[in-house]
């Protein structure tokens, strides 16, 4: 996302300028993503205390970039890179216990 490239669209000619969509594109997924994890962090936090749910956002956000890095990009991984993933979730469930 670049926000000097945003002012480059021509409004008047975005919909027949296929670039366009292609800046805006990201800039939205961008703004959707953020608007969600804001919605959903705040649904968590009344179900759960603000420390934990915030434990849980962060290690899920972590795992998850991570495995999306392993098996959508190729990445090499090693045994270990699960193991302390699987820490991290078992970090999760932990806390969500004793909350």
């Amino acid at each position: 996302m670049s926000v000097p490239k945003l002012k480059t669209i021509r409004w008047a000619y975005f919909f027949s300028r296929r670039e366009h969509w292609e800046i805006l594109l990201p800039f939205a997924g961008y703004v959707a993503f953020g608007l969600g994890n804001i919605f959903f962090f705040s649904m968590a936090m009344k179900q759960i205390s603000a420390t934990t749910a915030l434990a849980a956002w962060m290690g899920l956000t972590l795992v998850g970039t991570k495995l999306a890095e392993i098996y959508l990009f190729k990445q090499p991984s090693n045994f270990y890179q699960f193991l302390y993933m699987s820490l991290i979730l078992v970090g999760i469930v932990g806390l969500k216990q004793t909350d």
